[in-house]
C-alpha cells in the first residue's frame, strides 16, 4: 500500500531562527516534534522491517582503509538511506528545506545531507566520541532524529553532549519521536548511553562538499 502524505511545510521561522541561534551561541539545539508522527511511524516501521530481514549492517568506527568494528566502542546496527521509499523521499526534503534554512541564516555552505538508519538493542551503546575532526573532513554539522514512541527514562539511550571546552556534560537529550538534535560535529563530543529497549533513529550530516558516505 503506497501512502500519502500531505503537503511538506517549511520548517517555522521563529524555530529555524532559535535553532541558528543556539548553534552560534553554544554548538548544539533541539527541534521537538519537527516530524509529523505519521512520517516518524513510516521510519520506524522501515528500521523494524530492515532488522527482521537482516538489512542492517554492523556499525564500525574509521573511514577507508580505517574503518573497523568494534563493539567495545559502538554497537549499533546501520543502514543508509537512499530515498527509495516515500517516507524517506519525504524526510530527505525536509532536511533540504532545514539545510537551505540554516545556510539563509549562519553562511555555513552546507551542500548536502547524508543520514542512515541506526537500530539499538538493548545493551547497545556508542562510547564518546566526534564525528568529524578539525580540518580532517567535510562534516558541518550533525544531526539525530528519534524515533521512539513512548520512551520512558528507565530506557535510557539518552544522547550526552560534552562543553568542547571544559568536556563537562552540557546536554542530556531524551530520545523521543519526531525531536531532533543537532550540533556541530567538529566540536561537540558525544555519546549514546546503553538503552534497555529498542532505540531507533535516523543519524545524518550536513556536509560541505558533494561526496557522500553511503
Amino acid at each position: 500500500m503506497t501512502c500519502e502524505y500531505s503537503p511538506i511545510q517549511n520548517p517555522d521561522d521563529l524555530l529555524l531562527d532559535q535553532l541558528c541561534h543556539n548553534l552560534a551561541e553554544q554548538g548544539w539545539g533541539v527541534l521537538f516534534d519537527f516530524f509529523s508522527p505519521v512520517l516518524i511511524e513510516d521510519l520506524r516501521n522501515e528500521v523494524i522491517n530492515h532488522a527482521g530481514s537482516t538489512g542492517l549492517t554492523e556499525a564500525g568506527i574509521g573511514r577507508g582503509r580505517d574503518f573497523m568494528v568494534d563493539p567495545s566502542v559502538r554497537s549499533d546496527q546501520t543502514r543508509w538511506l537512499s530515498g527509495e521509499t516515500a517516507a524517506q523521499s519525504l524526510y530527505l526534503k525536509q532536511m533540504e528545506h532545514l539545510r537551505q534554512g540554516i545556510n539563509r541564516r549562519l553562511f555555513l555552505g552546507l551542500a548536502v545531507f547524508e543520514g542512515h538508519f541506526a537500530l539499538y538493542e538493548p545493551g547497545s551503546f556508542y562510547a564518546k566520541h566526534k564525528d568529524s575532526f578539525r580540518g580532517a573532513a567535510n562534516r558541518v554539522l550533525s544531526t539525530v532524529t528519534y524515533l521512539n514512541p513512548d520512551w520512558n527514562d528507565k530506557d535510557g539511550g539518552q544522547l550526552i553532549l560534552f562543553d568542547p571546552e571544559s568536556g563537562a556534560e552540557t546536554a542530556r537529550i531524551k530520545p523521543e519521536a519526531g525531536s531532533l538534535a543537532v550540533f556541530l560535529s567538529e566540536e561537540i563530543a558525544h555519546e549514546v548511553l546503553t538503552s534497555h529497549a529498542q532505540r531507533f533513529s535516523i543519524a545524518g550530516w550536513f556536509r560541505v562538499g558533494n561526496k557522500l558516505s553511503g
